[in-house]
């Protein structure tokens, strides 16, 4: 039979009581405590002006901009019927159902608001921010995979899955290509830049990559993952997660040539 059968992973890594520990919780807590860990070092080793009771509100109102706009940007790009319907059904996030877009501009909004109370530059603070991110991308890519959920098209290619949820039927391993382009690959580009000394000190230019790679590593991984089954293709075989990353690439490309345009009417 075509395609490697599922490893058959449990979607609860441990449970105490009636208290079930599961994989895709579990990633984002281990995301941000990772990414508060590195962020923590950088603001050490370069000197940037922010204090660890800095960092604490920093760290709980991305918390707060990844969970609200996560699930509040699902709602209102996956399935917005189906909720209007349930309204109630917003809160039980123990369903599922988040989306990457939304908790970026929840990441977005929160990190302009405690700017704003810290009187921190805004683009300094995601220019710090933005390397990190991949780490929570990777892990919760992998916590799609073992909760058998956001799989590929079906496939003929030798490493196809055959996911229990998919039907059985082989198909690509999107989630891990995902981890693979979201996560490492963009986290190694992102925090090899910040390694350059240019491109530290122009705020936005890191931000800009963020923008720019994940835009285009989630509209070619689109290519691969079935579309979502309450949308489906939206015309011309564009997907949900390709429209949304338009806006990103868009405003990627502003931040990046924006610094270039200010030296230029400066001269």
């Amino acid at each position: 039979m075509i395609g490697l059968a599922y490893p058959e992973i449990s979607p609860v890594i441990f449970s105490i009581g009636p208290v079930a520990i599961r994989w895709y919780s579990m990633a984002y807590l281990a995301g941000i405590l990772l990414g508060w860990w590195l962020v923590a070092r950088r603001v050490t080793k370069y000197n940037i002006p922010l204090t660890s009771k800095n960092l604490e509100d920093i760290a709980f109102y991305i918390t707060l901009g990844i969970i609200l706009g996560g699930r509040v940007g699902y709602v209102l790009f996956y399935n917005a019927q189906q909720y209007w319907q349930h309204p109630l059904e917003l809160f039980a996030i123990w369903h599922g159902g988040m989306s990457f877009h939304g908790g970026a501009i929840g990441v977005v909004v929160a990190c302009w608001l405690v700017c704003r109370y810290l009187k921190f530059p805004f683009l300094k603070l995601t220019d710090l921010v933005a390397p990190v991110v991949p780490i929570g991308l990777f892990l919760g890519r992998l916590a799609n995979f073992a909760n058998d959920e956001l799989w590929g098209r079906v496939t003929d290619v030798s490493w196809a899955v055959r996911f229990p949820n998919g039907g059985y039927l082989p198909r690509h391993p999107s989630q891990l290509y995902e981890a693979c382009l979201e996560g490492i690959g963009l986290f190694i580009l992102l925090n090899c830049l910040w390694r350059v000394r240019y491109v530290r000190e122009h705020s936005g230019l890191i931000s800009a990559a963020f923008l720019l790679g994940y835009s285009v590593a989630r509209m070619i991984v689109e290519q691969f993952r079935e579309p979502d089954a309450q949308i489906g293709f939206l015309w011309q075989g564009i997907t949900m997660g390709q429209l949304l990353s338009a806006p990103f690439l868009i405003l990627g490309i502003y931040l990046a040539v924006r610094p270039f345009i200010a030296k230029k009417k400066k001269a």
